[in-house]
């Protein structure tokens, strides 16, 4: 199966376990937190999910990094195994179950296991209200953001139990202060808090952990229907405490602690990283 889709050194895969976990010349000890221990992360080409993924491999993991489009995996995957960082790169469109499945066996293949699961795949193709949203739209929001993650899951469970993983779904500051105009957004993101402290109740047994970041305001492309609006912009800076938009590495550091054994005793948790209190 694998031999079918893999291209070679820059095609659908880049082999984890080519590259050490860290150039000596960073002068950084090459045995990080979360050495030897395997990521996968989702919607990771860019943006929060490229920050996510950088951060963990440089703190010591093997990760596995994937999104919707192959250019955007070679970019990535290539730009983080030039800072000798051990990465692999799969196209993975996460609502499609083929695509889901084959990143699980490609991880398990050229990585032997799975440690953590960072879903920060998502999708808002409509600018507009809930009520005018129409039922195929609906449809696309809910099966990204919020079934694809449980779905991805429930084909790792097997796996990550065996070595007591660690889960982090990624929410949006939408989800306790919703914009009218991202509408079914708003409903998906609020859906994974829940979702976040569901799970964490299903797999606390088997010592897994689950928890939920939830972003504000970050300079990324997918926000900037935000950040872009040079009046929203100066008004969303006089609302912040922390007077300045959020940058993605803000994010990143989060991840790694929940995925390192300091967090061995947090779960179900909704983390917001957002430059003002969520409680407001």
């Amino acid at each position: 199966m694998l031999s079918a889709v893999a291209r070679g050194q820059w095609g659908w895969f880049h082999p984890c376990a080519r590259l050490s976990v860290r150039m000596s010349s960073t002068g950084i000890d090459q045995k990080g937190i979360l050495a030897e221990r395997v990521a996968v992360v989702t919607g990771s080409t860019s943006g929060i999910g490229f920050a996510i993924a950088r951060r963990l491999a440089q703190d010591g993991a093997h990760v596995v990094i994937s999104s919707r489009k192959q250019q955007n995996v070679d970019r990535a995957a290539a730009q983080l195994q030039r800072e000798g960082l051990s990465v692999a790169g799969i196209v993975c469109h996460v609502g499609k179950a083929e695509d889901r499945e084959r990143l699980v066996a490609t991880a398990l293949e050229h990585c032997g296991g799975v440690d953590f699961l960072v879903c920060c795949a998502g999708v808002n193709p409509l600018v507009g209200s809930t009520l005018g949203t129409s039922e195929q739209i609906w449809d696309k929001i809910l099966n990204v953001n919020v079934k694809s993650p449980a779905l991805l899951l429930s084909q790792l469970l097997p796996y990550m139990e065996k070595r007591k993983g660690a889960v982090t779904l990624v929410s949006s500051v939408a989800a306790y202060f919703p914009r009218m105009e991202l509408g079914v957004y708003n409903v998906s993101k609020t859906a994974l808090l829940a979702l976040t402290r569901t799970l964490a109740l299903e797999l606390a047994p088997k010592d897994m952990r689950v928890n939920c970041l939830v972003p504000g305001v970050i300079k990324t492309d997918f926000s900037k229907v935000l950040h872009g609006n040079e009046s929203l912009l100066k008004y969303l800076r006089e609302c912040l405490q922390m007077q300045r938009i959020g940058e993605p590495e803000d994010c990143a550091g989060v991840v790694s602690f929940l995925c390192s054994p300091d967090a061995s005793y947090i779960t179900g948790e909704n983390i917001a990283v957002a430059g003002f209190s969520s409680r407001l």
